[in-house]
Formats: C-alpha cells, structure tokens, sequence
C-alpha cells in the first residue's frame, strides 16, 4: 500500500502531466530561460489558510532550485490582502507551477475555512465535527489534512483502515450480530487492529450494536430527538456518531444531544474554494 507523501506525489505528477503537458508554450516562446523573479501567494478572502506546506512540495518537484518564503503558516486566519509566501527562481517555472499550486491551495483553504466554521458552531460541547469518504478522487490526502488543519478530525482515510458497516453490508450478511461477529473473525484471522463501528437505523439495531460490544455506533437520519434518547440508551458504553443530512445549522442541536461524532460530508464534497492569486512582484 502507498504512503501518504507517495500518494501526494503521485497526485502532483498527474496535476502536471494535465497542465504542462509537452510544455507550457506560451511561457516558454515569451519568457527567455535565464529570467528570474519572484511571485507572491496573495489572499483575497477571509478564511484559514491550508496548503502551504502542499506548495512547498509542488514548487519542490517542478524546479528544487525556487526558493519559497513563508510568512503565514496552515491552520493561520487570513484576510484579504495578506501575503501567505513568496517564491524566487525562473519565471518560467513560477508561471508552470501557479495553477496547479492555486488549485490545491484554494481548495485546502475551502475546505479549512468551512470545517473551522463547523467546529465553532460546537464550541463548548466534547462533540467533534469528522469528515467523510465524500472527497474529490486523488485529492483525499490533502482534503483530509485540509479538515484537520481547519480543526476537525478525520473519520477513516479509506476502506481499509476501519471497518464500518452500513445498512447494505448488514442486511447482506444476514443482520448486524451476524456481520459484526464475522468482522471480528476476518480481524482475528488477518492479524488487524481494526475498530468496528456499526450504523443504526432504529432502537432494535441499537441494542443489536451493544450486544456485539462494537467500537461506535453511527446514528443514521435520526431526529435530534431519537438522537437524544438513543444516547440515553448507549450510556456511554460505545462511542457514539450522528451522521446524515446534518447542517450547519442543525449540527449544535445533535451536538448537545451529547454524541462524540458528527460526520459532515459537506466538508469536502460541495465545498467553495478560497479566493487568493499568485502575483509577480515588480
């Protein structure tokens, strides 16, 4: 299985053999390969910054002799007119590296902002907003981190470092005793250290889900009124998640209902990105 920095790169030599291609020919018929500049990362909205560090890595790969300044780090609150770096180097590779490097710094900085803004709406509460599976193919890594710098937590990467099972795996296998007991025996017979997590539909399956002594139990579509008396009956003997058509403005009521989780898929899949642009210093 890949790393993460392997899956990073993987996804940068993808971004320019889509943009640069055989050449970015209207750089390389104006700019003469001797001319040096320098460019700097200007925001022009207010948000949390990430990708700063993902930038490093893109202006690494094209051309390791540009040199990057920093002056506003991840996770930092910005607004318009701030300058998040500057670069130095060939022109012809400041201008070959700027639109792979503002879409991924636009669409980290999204992200952040809107995770941010979830997290507050929980302030005060042990409730902790999680992201989802719901990412843009290629970019999970960095959406992923893009959460964790704006100030949530990420559910699982992938398929493959948690079990989860949902409505389809347990009405396949017969019931959730049955799928949760054959999980187990896969984890036991591979050698994995696996959480379980179960979701739920009604107060049957929530006790269903205790029974089998589960690592979390995901409360799918409930009420914040069901949500409330579900974790009244889980008492704190499971972790509990909330998770489905969630809002901004709904998520403080099934905060205060006491779960440990709410997952937002809105955090990655219709996100807005953050408005910056990569200027020439003259």
């Amino acid at each position: 299985m890949k790393t993460t920095d392997q899956l990073i790169d993987d996804l940068l030599t993808l971004a320019f053999a889509e943009d640069v291609g055989d050449g970015d020919h209207t750089t390389l018929s104006t700019i003469p390969d001797t001319e040096r500049g320098v460019q700097r990362l200007i925001v022009k909205e207010e948000g949390i910054i990430a990708g700063v560090e993902i930038a490093r890595k893109v202006f690494e790969k094209f051309d390791p002799e540009l040199n990057m300044t920093v002056y506003i780090n991840d996770g930092m609150h910005v607004k318009p007119g701030d300058v998040a770096f500057e670069v130095e180097g060939k022109v012809r590779s400041l201008l070959q590296t700027e639109r792979v490097m503002l879409n991924i710094m636009q669409r980290m900085s999204g992200i952040a902002t809107q995770t941010a803004k979830y997290q507050q709406r929980l302030e005060g509460l042990k409730t902790k907003v999680l992201d989802t599976r719901k990412t843009t193919p290629g970019m999970r890594m960095l959406e992923k981190e893009a959460v964790r710098i704006g100030g949530g937590c990420n559910h699982r990467i992938g398929l493959f470092d948690m079990i989860l099972i949902k409505d389809n795996h347990i009405d396949f296998a017969g019931g959730i005793p049955q799928a949760v007991k054959a999980a187990k025996d896969y984890c036991k017979a591979k050698g994995k250290d696996l959480k379980i997590e179960v979701e739920v539909r009604n107060t049957d399956e929530i006790n269903q889900a205790l029974d089998a002594q589960v690592d979390r139990i995901m409360l799918d579509n409930f009420t914040p009124e069901r949500t409330l008396e579900a974790v009244k009956l889980i008492n704190g003997r499971t972790e509990v998640e909330s998770s489905g058509g969630i809002t901004l403005d709904t998520l403080r009521e099934y905060g205060e209902c006491g779960v440990d989780f709410i997952s937002v898929g809105a955090l990655t899949h219709s996100v807005k990105g953050l408005d910056m642009s990569f200027k020439a210093v003259k």
